[in-house]
């Protein structure tokens, strides 16, 4: 899985340690025992790290020294963090199947779950994607479960689909609950609707989901319009005022929230390659395996004109995909993606595919320009990745980088 091999003695730890690149890289270390734990870390500085850990011992100190413990080291030089994370996720998911996840810890993606398999279908949050094959809808990641219940609260409040978490048996002698009796949801436990009446405004639940509010913005903004031309105009204020309640919801609703099996992006990172950018393609929410992506061609390939959009849909073509993983691993792979997309210092670009799939292409070869130079990306200061106050919620922290 790793690039370079190198075996290490230590009375040629000098010319070892100047052998190998004083960047950025994740690496696995390993006795003479095969059945022994191998130590598997990422670093900012492998050379540094190496000299740390496989020198001559200190006196008088308690750092970690593995000089006559190791006999090779494997490693792959990376250009960004998130390559290092993600690299260093897939070694350790190998060596450590038990623990893997504690050693990352790992923290689920919440996400707002629609289920349509209930008879009298509603929304709850969770942090556990269900069977492929399921009727049950899966919203997000959003960064926080205070962020995702606070959105699906508010955004609820539009509709009157039933809050309530247990399997109805609808009794017209049931009393119903505070939301029945304001109004706020068609109270099925009570009969207070048809099954036809329930089921279309879960459709238009799921509607709302699935547009991200686009939904509901035509229908207020339409149904405002019909009022004033109808000189209506009280109705008109009313659903103006809706309007207004609504549009910070979808305004400041990140753009990585949507439905997970419509979660398709692509990720844009430095790589450790020079003239190079590495693409990570997600693909309803599982990230597939890196590529490199030549940004300055030589004179050779440079004399066969291919403009950058069409070798750039020649390299995500060859993205090789896995239709075996489980449902665990796409949590997994949400887990490392809202980590490293809700930072406050988020390095690197993602672009997000329409409702057909297809990628904003020259959006894409914009952003690989930016994040080979090094510049920020479009409209920095709009990507943001959450406001405190629009969502009540502390961003979860990223994992701290090793700086050794």
């Amino acid at each position: 899985m790793l690039a370079f091999f190198l075996e290490f003695t230590p009375e040629q730890d000098a010319q070892i340690f100047a052998s190998v690149p004083a960047q950025a890289a994740v690496f696995t270390l390993r006795g003479p025992n095969p059945q022994s734990e191998p130590y598997v870390s990422k670093t900012a500085n492998l050379r540094r790290r190496l000299s740390r850990l496989l020198g001559a011992p200190e006196e008088h100190t308690r750092r970690l020294n593995l000089r006559h413990a190791i006999r090779t080291i494997e490693y792959t030089p990376t250009g960004s963090d998130f390559e290092s994370t993600f690299l260093l996720y897939k070694l350790l998911r190998s060596a450590f199947p038990k623990t893997y996840a504690n050693r990352l810890r790992m923290r689920f993606a919440p996400l707002i779950k629609l289920h349509l398999d209930n008879e009298y279908p509603r929304a709850t949050i969770t942090t556990r994607l269900g069977k492929r094959n399921g009727k049950n809808l899966y919203y997000g990641p959003f960064p926080s479960r205070s962020s995702a219940e606070k959105f699906a609260n508010d955004s609820l409040d539009f509709f009157k689909m039933r809050r309530c978490v247990e399997d109805l048996h609808p009794d017209p002698a049931f009393p119903g609950c505070v939301y029945s009796e304001m109004k706020m949801c068609l109270a099925p436990c009570f009969k207070g609707c048809t099954e036809e009446e329930y089921r279309a405004e879960v459709d238009r639940v799921q509607a709302y989901f699935d547009t991200r509010g686009e939904s509901l913005l035509r229908d207020f903004s339409a149904q405002r319009d019909q009022a004033s031309a109808n000189l209506d105009f009280e109705t008109a204020a009313a659903q103006h005022a809706r309007l207004d309640k609504l549009n910070p919801l979808t305004t400041h609703l990140p753009e990585i929230i949507r439905r997970i099996d419509h979660l398709h992006g692509l990720i844009i990172q430095r790589a450790a390659a020079q003239d190079s950018v590495t693409l990570f393609r997600v693909m309803a929410g599982y990230i597939c395996d890196p590529v490199n992506f030549l940004v300055q061609m030589s004179a050779e390939h440079a004399s066969k004109s291919q403009s950058m959009e069409s070798r750039l849909l020649e390299t995500l073509a060859c993205v090789r995909t896995e239709n075996s993983h489980s449902t665990l691993e796409t949590m997994e792979h949400l887990a490392i993606l809202k980590r490293w997309y809700y930072r406050s210092s988020k390095v690197g670009e993602i672009f997000f595919a329409d409702d057909k799939g297809a990628f904003p292409m020259r959006r894409i070869v914009r952003g690989i320009a930016r994040v080979f130079r090094g510049e920020k990306p479009e409209n920095a200061a709009l990507q943001e990745p959450l406001s405190a106050l629009a969502y009540q919620s502390q961003v979860a922290p990223g994992a701290k980088s090793d700086s050794s």
